[in-house]
């Protein structure tokens, strides 16, 4: 089975010598992703809320363009920095997610690579023609 990978056109450049998506077969997996406003290249905004939002949107928008949707989506880890913006960043998950509720671990880590990212996230979906 081939690994394809890309980097769609809209979304943050990386930050390093990787591409945002890899498919291979019907697999999908997206890299770790943060909260980056596409058309300005800044946060979507300083906050939990804000940031998670940005990336299930970026997520929504990946994945439309390798054949699936967040319905699709199998697992997503959520790295937070801070404890307190647990219920904020599921706040924001659920608007965005609907009534999907894929399996996903969230883990609070001390840093980030990315200055100003209160989390980063990154799942596997499978296309909808599997």
């Amino acid at each position: 089975m081939q690994v394809e990978t890309y980097t769609p056109a809209d979304v943050m450049t990386p930050i390093g010598p990787y591409s945002h998506i890899a498919k291979a077969g019907p697999f999908i997996q997206i890299s770790g992703t943060a909260g980056i406003d596409p058309a300005t290249g800044d946060f979507a905004g300083p906050d939990a809320y804000s940031q998670a939002k940005r990336i299930v949107e970026s997520f929504a928008y990946m994945l439309s363009t390798v054949g699936a949707d967040l319905g699709q989506v199998m697992h997503i880890n959520v790295f937070l920095k801070h404890t307190e913006d647990f219920s904020e960043m599921n706040r924001a998950y659920a608007e965005v997610m609907g009534d999907h509720r894929p399996a996903r671990t969230v883990v609070i880590v001390a840093d980030l690579p990315k200055p100003g990212a209160r989390m980063t996230m990154n799942l596997m979906a499978v296309s909808k023609d599997s």
